[in-house]
Parts: structure tokens; sequence; C-alpha cells
């Protein structure tokens, strides 16, 4: 019963667990002429993920840029695209139980008995690039990682976390 309320509490943790986030860019760019943009189709295509999750990818960047001032345009100023990679992370718990003794000496309760808990999550990773819609060049790139489940129930809002923590990075602040 120890170890099922133990692993509850991580399954718990692991579906709550943050996002590490990063960013790139390049610092020669002026990112304050840039008001437009459109995805950059040739690299989504590339990513090897569900038809749907892609939508939820792009329909979560839409509401982040559309946020920031940015608008969709067939000329765009900027070109967004997007990559993943997934992780399987396997993790490995030692609980010794430990019971209580009388005094000095030996006493065989205790140490009690080992319970090795293994548990797998999958850790993903989402680059959102930024590349000018004029030299084709990428001009900044954002990275978050952290766990995501295949049969998470608030899939939509998870990937919205990730593109949203993400994002809050851009444009860079000027030095």
């Amino acid at each position: 019963m120890k170890n099922l309320a133990f692993l509850s509490i991580i399954l718990l943790f692991i579906s709550c667990s943050s996002i590490q986030v990063y960013s790139d860019f390049d610092s020669e760019v002026d990112f304050s002429v840039y008001k437009t943009y459109a995805f950059f189709k040739p690299q989504i295509d590339e990513v090897d993920i569900s038809d749907l999750d892609k939508r939820r990818i792009l329909k979560a960047i839409d509401k982040e840029l559309s946020s920031k001032g940015l608008s969709k345009s067939e000329t765009p100023d900027l070109l967004i695209g997007f990559t993943t990679r997934a992780k399987e992370q396997i993790y490995i718990s030692n609980m010794n139980s430990f019971g209580w003794g009388w005094g000095w000496g030996f006493n065989p309760w205790f140490w009690g008995p080992n319970n090795n808990t293994v548990s797998t999550r999958t850790e993903g990773t989402l680059y959102i690039n930024v590349i000018d819609g004029v030299n084709k060049q990428l001009i900044w790139q954002g990275k978050g990682r952290g766990g995501i489940q295949e049969n998470l129930k608030n899939r939509d809002e998870r990937i919205a976390l990730f593109v949203q923590e993400i994002i809050k990075n851009y444009p860079p602040e000027s030095e």
C-alpha cells in the first residue's frame, strides 16, 4: 500500500513537472522590425509526430505570437517552424523499509526488505525556430524540455504550456 501511494505521488509530480526553457538568438538582429509571420511548412512537414499534435503546436504558437502583436501574412517578415525530439527516461528508486530495534547489537528487523520501483517517462523537447523571411536564416530558437505522456488527458493544455513557456522569451530583450 505504501508503494502504491508513493507511485501515485511520483506520477502526479511527473505529470505536473516543470518545463526547462532555453533560447538563443542572433545578437545582430533588430527584432522590433518584424511584424508578420507565416508557418514554414517544409520544416513542419518533416516533424515525426501525429498531425493532431502538429495542429496543437501550431494553434498554440499562433495564439502566443498574436498576443505579442504579430499577425499572419502571405508575405511574412518571419517564418516559424518547429522540430521535436523525444527520449524515454527510466527511473529506478530504491526504497528501504526501516524497522524499529531494541538498543545496540544485532537486530534482524532493523533493515526491511528492498523495494525497488522502476518507472518510465517520455521526456520531450520542442524547438521553435524563427527564421528571417527574406534571407531565410535562423534568427531565434527557443527550446522547451519536459515530461509528456502519451495518454495525457489534458494534452492540449500541456502542449500549450510548452509553447507559452518557450515563446515567453521572444523577442529577446535588447541589451
